[in-house]
């Protein structure tokens, strides 16, 4: 049950988008998950700061999901994430922050797991 909530401060076309969905679906299995579940946002043309200056080339990605992750998986992951996005909008790593946030209690479809 992952959901990737990513803020971004430049525009992303929606063939981008669908190249970027994608290509989380394949890296959210650095956590031992799937893309079965997965749930995406990508939300463009954002106002991000960092340091107290306006990034023209960031991103805030928030990776929530049901249980846990080894430490290792999630370093891996934000490499991941940090290269996808330089490699397909070309933001820099160090104007990228990515969190983890393991869920105990999620719900879907009337009901929690």
């Amino acid at each position: 049950m992952p959901f990737i909530d990513s803020r971004i401060t430049v525009p992303v076309s929606p063939a981008l988008r669908e190249e970027i969905k994608t290509d989380l679906g394949r890296l959210i299995t650095t956590l031992h998950k799937s893309e079965t579940y997965l749930m995406v946002s990508i939300q463009d043309r954002c106002d991000l700061w960092l340091g107290g200056e306006k990034l023209e080339k960031g991103a805030y990605v928030a990776v929530s999901l049901y249980g846990d992750a080894p430490r290792e998986a999630y370093d891996t992951l934000t490499g991941q994430i940090c290269r996808l996005l330089a490699d397909k909008l070309d933001i820099p790593g160090e104007a990228v922050y990515v969190t983890y946030h393991p869920v105990s209690d999620w719900g879907w479809n009337g009901r929690n797991f």
